[in-house]
């Protein structure tokens, strides 16, 4: 079979499928060789082919030519020497272009594949379903709309090509723009460890598309959010970073705005919680030899002065013997400026048998000054607070009076929170939620 001729692309996940068709399409039945038994296994395999791409269909999305796209989906997700080489930094030099060239000229048999004769001959004419299939949702389990467009387009692309060397430059360059593999597609990730022990980077497929000109305000802890991030992305030195401050002010969205702003430029997140803690040399050594840029994102962390899982932080940030990966940075956000908990005991050595109060104030104060860059988010004051409510409710299509606006957003956050952006979002959301779809005038009756 020609799959057991590929050279770097030769170990493919989920590539089952294309060795079965590669075996039908190689079996030479469509010359009616074989007997009644194996023409009738044949058949079943071809409507076995069909069920497995309109199943792929549905949980990808792809549409048109779903064997083209199922191709295109092993190709970009593939990471071999030559894919992962030419991740962000385009065509490479040596030997590998030829294996590689090699390889994509196998799979550009696999596209040409022309399937009519065998499906003639073995009365499987359900198979045209799939060369022009249409989604009957744009929903996808595995991709969001812009990546199934990518790799949708990518196939048509290929099937467009005239020959093996132009295909070969078409994925090139699209593993420069986008990457290659789950980094390459995806933004934002979390960390679970398997049965076996096997800790797994997934890729988190939906993120909210928030981008940091959406956060109102804040315009001081944004400018030193961007600096640092920029810096690290350009490749230049770059600090931990620690947002804290009062809670709903915007910590976490400015994380998930910069992961949408910067995902152009190789910046990828990682969420990893507490318990986790752990399994941060195994993330770090999945990550730290790949041509991303990697921050690690611990949203909502505070340790109380019992707990311990702080000291393997402490390790990974700065203090452990391997050196921190050039690629890798941790960006936390907190209610807490000093992140463990403390007392009044801990700084005068009373309440308990600790001889020197001193070492225990510089144990708990020693991760937070870990981190380089510091970032205070504080709740608005009313002023403020009403200025988001307005930006908010005009950017929402809100038309209301601004006196009995910024009356119905004071009783609002009496009831519901206080001052803060949450608080200011979760008012406009409720008047969103009793406007009437065809225009404003019930919104207005609810203030």
């Amino acid at each position: 079979m020609k799959t057991d001729e590929l050279i770097v692309y030769r170990h493919l996940e989920d590539a089952q499928l294309l060795y079965e068709t590669d075996a039908l399409m190689e079996s030479g039945i469509e010359a009616r060789t074989g007997s009644p038994e194996e023409i009738s296994k044949a058949r079943a395999g071809m409507y076995h082919v069909i069920h497995k791409l309109i199943e792929l269909a549905g949980s990808s999305g792809f549409y048109g030519n779903l064997w083209k796209c199922y191709l295109t989906n092993l190709l970009v997700n593939n990471e071999n020497s030559y894919s992962v080489a030419t991740e962000i930094r385009g065509e490479v030099q040596g030997s590998i272009n030829g294996a590689a060239l090699h390889d994509i000229g196998i799979f550009r048999d696999f596209y040409t594949y022309d399937f009519e004769p065998l499906c003639r001959a073995l009365d499987v004419p359900e198979f045209d379903l799939v060369l022009d299939y249409r989604a009957c949702s744009e929903k996808s389990c595995l991709y969001n709309t812009r990546i199934r467009d990518r790799i949708c387009n990518l196939s048509a692309h290929f099937d467009e090509s005239a020959s093996a060397e132009e295909m070969k430059e078409m994925l090139t360059q699209f593993y420069k723009d986008y990457g290659v593999g789950r980094f390459g597609l995806h933004k934002a990730f979390r960390v679970r460890r398997e049965e076996d022990g096997t800790v797994v980077i997934d890729p988190i497929l939906n993120i909210l598309h928030v981008s940091l000109k959406d956060l109102v305000g804040y315009e001081n802890a944004k400018r030193k959010l961007v600096e640092n991030t920029t810096a690290f992305v350009e490749g230049r030195p770059a600090n931990n970073c620690l947002l804290y401050g009062d809670a709903g002010t915007g910590k976490s969205s400015c994380i998930k705005a910069i992961a949408n702003e910067y995902y152009d430029r190789g910046l990828r997140i990682i969420e990893i919680y507490r318990h986790q803690f752990k399994e941060l040399n195994d993330v770090i050594a999945q990550i730290k030899n790949r041509n991303y840029r990697f921050i690690v994102y611990m949203d909502d962390l505070s340790f109380e002065d019992f707990e311990t899982e702080y000291k393997y932080l402490k390790a990974v940030i700065e203090g452990g013997l391997e050196k921190k990966p050039s690629n890798v940075l941790i960006y936390a956000t907190s209610n807490r400026r000093h992140l463990i908990r403390e007392s009044f005991a801990d700084r005068d050595g009373q309440g308990f048998s600790e001889k020197h109060a001193s070492d225990t104030m510089q144990e708990k104060l020693s991760l937070s000054n870990r981190f380089g860059v510091t970032i205070c988010f504080e709740s608005p004051g009313m002023e403020e607070f009403q200025h988001i409510v307005s930006v908010l409710a005009e950017r929402s299509g809100i038309e209301a009076d601004p006196d009995e606006l910024r009356l119905a957003a004071t009783r609002w956050e009496m009831l519901h929170g206080g001052l803060s952006g949450r608080t200011a979002q979760q008012f406009i959301d409720h008047l969103l939620g009793t406007e009437d779809i065809s225009g404003t005038q019930q919104a207005k009756g609810s203030l």
